[in-house]
């Protein structure tokens, strides 16, 4: 790993909600650029700053720092609406992006939107429903790789638009009612419309971001690029099918934002202190007790986009395992290690036991993982802090502890610790 970085990534070890708002804000105070690389209006990032706090869904955490520009790329889906609402939000407490957006990022419409809900309900029938956030995002993934979907560029061109757009309605039209059996009725002119005046109104960002980066790049700028969800929700590598439609990994970002692999000097891996998940399938470490209930109202563990209850479980380093190995983690950044205060005991689980089977890797097979039981490692708890702690000695001696375990276990060196939402409490190791 390079001490002088020039590029970095901030990516979910988990299943997404870690808090990669905060470690994203927290660095963006040196850097130029903060580039989203994939996902959409599903994600939810959270920030804290001056008590205020800021919730994104599209647009990257780094807007606080008003140096930066801010940049959609090209895999990320795209609701325009959303987009000039978030817009809108932040011009009322006085903040306006330098906001770039991929002219290859893909549209998501209406019927997506319907699309997502009317599949969602198919899929919970046969109990594999990955609880959708029912914003349109695999719909419009799935027409990009059908190459029936309208990119940016094609919203500010109107002859393309309108050609395409036939076609992509007609196509959606018949597979919500033959297939789904859907009755909804789509207003095909009021759709064309409204995407018109977004064109007009966003078509001053939309740029060849791949371009801008390796321009940046070149000139010795410094570039972060935040990812969305977390490595178990990822399309390929997380616990299919219960994932999201994108690659949410360190490797999504050559295809996501334009620009080589080889350029990446440092992925930070942002991990909860504990499990948290919103979504079907397996959760080994899952706590459906007064201790899982007690970590879900002190951490408000609801979802930023749905509102949903999160699934509370304890660590779960299998799992991680797998996170640092598919994502190459240089090192970590532990978050939300303070709704752990004042617990008697903390556990960690370092195995699964499927049947007389030991395992330390993470099964692929649904039908072995559903099965696999935790092997816990139990730690001392500790108590809550009179004074907040600015250096890493500061941490008390059983949290420290517990930090220790989950670094040498994994083999990957933590270099933030974040002990309370403020971008303050943030402790450097």
């Amino acid at each position: 790993m390079k001490k002088n970085w020039q590029t970095v990534a901030v990516v979910g070890a988990q299943w997404g909600d870690e808090g990669k708002g905060k470690v994203t804000d927290y660095y963006a105070s040196a850097t130029d650029y903060v580039v989203r690389f994939q996902g959409g209006n599903n994600a939810g990032h959270t920030i804290v700053h001056h008590g205020r706090t800021h919730k994104l869904h599209l647009l990257p955490s780094g807007i606080l720092h008003s140096h930066n520009k801010i940049v959609i790329g090209n895999g990320v889906v795209v609701d325009p609406r959303v987009l000039l609402q978030e817009l809108a939000q932040l011009k009322k407490i006085g903040l306006k992006p330098r906001l770039l957006i991929s002219e290859r990022a893909h549209l998501i419409f209406p019927f997506h939107v319907t699309l997502d809900t009317a599949s969602e309900k198919a899929q919970a029938k046969k109990n594999l429903s990955a609880l959708s956030t029912h914003r349109g995002i695999w719909p419009t993934y799935a027409d990009k790789m059908a190459r029936v979907g309208i990119r940016m560029v094609d919203l500010v061109n109107p002859q393309v638009f309108k050609r395409k757009f036939d076609l992509l309605f007609g196509l959606q039209q018949q597979r919500l009612s033959v297939i789904y059996k859907s009755k909804i009725k789509l207003d095909k002119r009021k759709i064309i419309q409204d995407y018109q005046a977004y064109g007009r109104r966003l078509k001053p960002y939309i740029k060849d971001i791949s371009l801008e980066l390796d321009r940046a790049y070149r000139h010795g700028k410094k570039i972060l690029f935040e990812g969305a969800q977390g490595a178990m929700l990822d399309v390929d590598h997380g616990v299919y099918p219960y994932t999201t439609s994108s690659n949410t990994t360190a490797g999504g970002i050559a295809s996501g934002a334009g620009i080589s692999p080889t350029r990446l000097d440092k992925v930070i891996g942002v991990v909860k202190a504990y499990v948290s998940r919103v979504g079907g399938g397996a959760l080994p470490t899952e706590l459906k007790d007064e201790i899982g209930d007690d970590i879900r109202e002190r951490g408000a563990e609801y979802g930023t986009t749905t509102g949903r209850p999160r699934r509370i479980g304890w660590l779960d380093l299998v799992q991680l395992r797998l996170a640092v190995r598919i994502n190459g983690l240089t090192s970590l950044a532990i978050t939300k290690i303070d709704i752990l205060n004042g617990l008697k005991e903390v556990k960690v689980c370092s195995g699964y036991r499927y049947g007389k089977k030991l395992l330390k890797e993470m099964p692929a097979d649904l039908s072995v993982y559903e099965k696999c039981r935790p092997v816990y490692q139990s730690f001392s708890g500790w108590q809550a802090q009179d004074t907040q702690p600015k250096i890493y000695r500061q941490l008390p001696v059983n949290m420290r502890k517990y930090l220790s375990f989950i670094e040498k276990d994994l083999g990957v060196p933590i270099e933030l610790v974040s002990v309370g939402a403020e971008r303050q409490a943030t402790v450097l190791k």
